[in-house]
């Protein structure tokens, strides 16, 4: 983006010297000054359109990685959630079995 900017620039102040420094008229020379500034705006318009596309992408690829992270960290979380479950589950099954012997005894 920075070496396009730089471009046009070099572009315009060499127009600008070249068209000042002709030998014409002074209507020939804002005519032609007119015409250069219009093709170096095109030109910006044309520079910026494309880098708001480039921009406009990475913002949407960005996007899609997001969710997609967040759906790998959904489904991770979800697994360990199932382990810590199945854990407890067993823990309660001994505490329960513990609790029994405890039943009968008494």
């Amino acid at each position: 983006m920075i070496h396009k900017g730089a471009l046009v620039l070099g572009v315009l102040i060499g127009a600008a010297a070249g068209v000042l420094l002709a030998p014409q008229k002074g209507n020939d020379t804002r005519e032609k000054l007119k015409k250069e500034g219009k093709h170096i705006k095109n030109q910006l318009s044309s520079d910026l359109k494309e880098v708001k596309e480039d921009v406009s992408k990475a913002a949407a690829s960005g996007k899609e990685t997001l969710k997609q992270e967040i759906k790998d960290m959904a489904s991770k979380t979800s697994y360990k959630t199932e382990q810590a479950i199945t854990f407890l589950e067993k823990q309660l099954a001994i505490l329960k079995e513990k609790n029994k012997t405890l039943q009968k005894t008494s």
